[in-house]
This record gives structure tokens, C-alpha cells and sequence, in this order.
């Protein structure tokens, strides 16, 4: 026993001193800004760019654990809180209460872990952040999955397949690096014989996925009562249904995807909760044009996402007004291109997590996180087409590098928010070896004191 607590106590030694050497704080000698590393254990990841992460206060923003559980990280006092042990799939901290839904599955059955889409029932449970009083929401039906929560946290969104899937092929996701990461690691062998690069090898399994959705049963759209548990079928189609959203303001407003290749789907599409309003978002004007990534503004009333014309050529991030089909192109530069993008709670700054020069804009420099004011082109002499209302308005970001990213392992996505107050870009990055999560002040360090 003794040389059993003995070991322990060394085992636990070595993890704190290998922590120890990670640096919490720093000043980017490439950027000037100063970047606080928000998480202690390795293996604790933020959510995706679209999820929710923060408190209806605005005081705690929700991560992941290694072992798939929850915690919560005070962005005022940087304590780290354990919430829920795992492992469980985070949806999205409420709006409303703050409190975190995610769901959960039986230890051992299939699907089980975090984003386990096995046969095995799921339950979603809320979990208050302050007390840690759990409450269970609603059991769902084997097979079905649930992925977002309404504004007035009455609804849950969620897709199934009507009858057995069919399998793809090709592209197939592998253990390695990305899975250490918590995501796929695609692999896939190109015509000429050779291991295709990691981009190019997740192009063809989602083609190939794609392929699969569009032959075989329906995918089916539906939502659940938080209250009453009723499940209401909102649409149904035979493509590849995904990256369900709903508006962080109007209850009754979905958004989501065609999934699959960007170039071969009509990607982006509003549908109201009752099924009425189907909208397509963007309609292609040339070949391999590409648009996707779509997200909502803080205040629900645009909608913005990553558009190339053509692919891998000329950068655009486009928003769309709900309201009016008012149409806003932002152009980058092609080392401005990012994975994802974001914009702050009042919409007046955007950021990007950047990428590697083998992702979709092979950017020789494209490695940090960036800044984003956007500028508008002007009318000359004040002068407009007399159909300008009707036009795309243009315009440009002026960038500001905030995180050399040089050290990072793009297949691991970073996934930037803004903090609540603005005045911090959160995100996760290996860049120190092991994945935490960090935040970068948008003032330099300089200009703060």
C-alpha cells in the first residue's frame, strides 16, 4: 500500500512539474499582444466557433476536459472549476440561465464518449454553472442527436437518417495526430499512388459521405420540447443535413447545411420551426465557387460566412441581413484566409484563426490569429448606381496579427470567439505541445499600460 500511494504521489509530482513548465502568460514578440494561457490541464479544449460558450453573465466561458467532461473558467479570476465529469457532448451553454446542456450516454454502450453518434439512446441534461444542480432535459430516441439549443431554451435541434446509412468510401478517418486532438485524422491515397495531404484526403471522405447521404434513406430535421419532450419533424431531404444552429435571438429561426465538398453543395439555408421559410442564403455564380462555416451575429440579424470566388483564389467573408437580403462582402488577403471566422458581440470587430499552406488558400503565411476592422469601399464623389440598394456593398478588412501561430498544428482547429466584453479573442492551441486554451487582449500591451 505504501509503495501503491508512493507511486501515486510521483505520478502526480511529474504531472504538476510538466504542467509548471508551460508558460501562463506571455507578450507575442511577433505581435505585441499579450496572451494568457485560461486552462491547467492538458487536453482541455474550448468549444466550436458557433456554440455558445459563455454564461448568460458573461462571467464563465464553458470548455471541455481531456476526459470528455465539462468545466467552467472565470475570465475575471482564471479559476478553472470542474463541472461535469465526462465523458458527455457539450451543445451550448443556455442563453437564457446560463446553465450547460449537454448529452450523455450509458458507460460501454455504442456511441458512447464525447460526440459519440452510436445507435444508443441519449438523454440531454442542463447543469447549472454556479451550483452544479443537474436536471435531466429530455431522452431521446436511439439514433437521433441533438446539436443546439433556441434562444428561449424551449427547443433542442437535432437530425436523423430514416432507415439504415449508407457507408462511404475513401477518405477514410485514422487514427493519428487530429485524433489525438479530439477530431478525425483523414487519410486517403491519391490516383497517382501517394498519400494524399490531410485537406485533400477530408475533400474526398466528405465527397464521399456526401455521395453516401444522397443514395441512401432521408435525413430528417427536427426539434424537441425542452418541457414536454415532443418531437416535431421540420423538414426532411436526401442530402447530408448538418452544422445546425438556431438564431441567438428569434426562437423559431434555424439555420443549416448541405455538408459535404463546398463546391458541390448549396451549403447555407434558414427554416423556421414550423417548416415554413426554406431559404437558400447563397446561390453560386461561377464554377468552384465556395461558401460555408456560416454563423450568426451576436444580435441575430446577419448572417456571415467564408466565400472564395473562385476556390483558393479570392477571399470574401459575406454576411447577409436576415431582415432585408441586404448582401456585405469583406475581401482578405489569402494569408488572411481562416479556418473560421467570428465577430464581436456589437459587431464592430471580426477575427480569423488563420491556416496552414496546405488548407484551401495555401497561405505561404497564414499561421496566427488575427484581428479584423472592416472598412467600407466608399462611393466616389458621393455619387451611387441608381440600383445600389440592390448590389452587394463592399469592402475590405484591415488586419492585425494578434498570435503567431507558427508552433500550432492546424489539425486542430482554434475555433476563435470573443469574450463578452471584447476585450479578449478566446482559443484552443497545441502550440505549447499539449492542447489548452488561451486568450489574446486585443489591446497591445503597450498601448494598456
Amino acid at each position: 500500500m505504501i509503495r501503491k500511494c508512493l507511486f501515486v504521489s510521483l505520478a502526480a509530482m511529474r504531472l504538476l512539474c510538466a504542467q509548471s513548465t508551460l508558460p501562463t502568460e506571455w507578450i507575442d514578440k511577433d505581435t505585441g499582444h499579450r496572451i494568457i494561457r485560461l486552462s491547467r490541464d492538458d487536453g482541455t479544449q474550448s468549444l466550436y466557433f458557433h456554440q455558445n460558450a459563455y454564461t448568460a453573465d458573461g462571467k464563465k466561458l464553458i470548455v471541455t476536459t481531456a476526459g470528455g467532461g465539462v468545466a467552467t473558467i472565470n475570465l475575471a479570476t482564471r479559476e478553472v472549476k470542474p463541472l461535469v465529469p465526462g465523458p458527455v457532448s457539450v451543445l451550448v451553454a443556455g442563453r437564457k440561465t446560463g446553465d450547460v446542456y449537454y448529452t450523455r450516454r450509458g458507460e460501454g454502450e455504442p456511441g458512447g464518449g464525447s460526440g459519440g453518434r452510436g445507435s444508443a439512446a441519449a438523454t440531454v441534461y442542463a447543469t447549472n454553472v454556479d451550483t452544479g444542480a443537474t436536471r435531466e432535459v429530455v431522452k431521446l430516441q436511439p439514433g437521433r442527436n441533438v446539436a443546439s439549443l433556441n434562444a428561449d431554451e424551449t427547443l433542442l435541434l437535432g437530425s436523423y437518417i430514416d432507415g439504415p446509412p449508407r457507408q462511404a468510401t475513401g477518405g477514410n478517418r485514422q487514427p493519428g495526430a487530429a485524433a489525438r486532438f479530439g477530431q478525425p485524422n483523414y487519410q486517403a491515397v491519391g490516383p497517382d499512388g501517394k498519400p494524399m495531404t490531410f485537406a485533400d484526403a477530408k475533400d474526398l471522405g466528405l465527397h464521399n459521405s456526401l455521395m453516401a447521404a444522397r443514395s441512401g434513406p432521408p435525413r430528417v430535421l427536427f426539434t424537441v420540447n425542452t418541457r414536454t419532450g415532443e418531437i416535431k419533424e421540420v423538414f426532411r431531404d436526401h442530402e447530408w443535413l448538418n452544422h445546425l444552429q438556431f438564431s441567438p435571438t428569434d426562437p423559431t429561426l434555424i439555420m443549416f447545411c448541405h455538408e459535404g465538398t463546398w463546391h458541390e453543395v448549396d451549403r447555407i439555408w434558414n427554416i423556421h420551426t414550423d417548416g415554413t421559410g426554406l431559404k437558400k442564403i447563397h446561390t453560386r455564380t461561377m464554377n468552384m465557387e465556395i461558401a460555408g462555416h456560416e454563423f450568426f451575429s451576436a444580435d441575430g440579424s446577419m448572417i456571415w460566412y467564408d466565400l472564395q470566388t473562385p476556390r483558393g483564389q479570392d477571399f470574401w467573408l459575406a454576411g447577409y441581413r436576415i431582415a432585408t437580403g441586404k448582401r456585405t462582402w469583406y475581401h482578405l488577403q489569402q494569408n488572411e484566409w481562416s479556418v473560421h471566422y467570428n465577430v464581436s458581440a456589437d459587431g464592430t470587430l471580426f477575427a480569423g484563426d488563420g491556416g496552414d499552406s496546405e488548407m484551401v488558400a495555401r497561405a505561404p503565411d497564414g499561421k496566427w490569429i488575427y484581428l479584423f476592422r472592416p472598412e467600407r469601399v466608399p462611393d466616389v464623389a458621393g455619387i451611387k448606381a441608381p440600383n445600389s440598394d440592390e448590389l452587394i456593398d463592399t469592402g475590405f478588412f484591415k488586419a492585425e496579427r494578434l498570435v503567431n501561430m507558427s508552433k500550432h498544428d492546424y489539425r486542430l482547429e482554434p475555433n476563435v470567439t470573443f469574450s463578452p466584453d471584447m476585450k479578449w479573442v478566446v482559443f484552443r492551441s497545441n502550440m505549447l505541445g499539449p492542447v489548452h486554451v488561451f486568450a489574446v487582449e486585443i489591446a497591445k500591451a503597450d498601448q494598456r499600460r
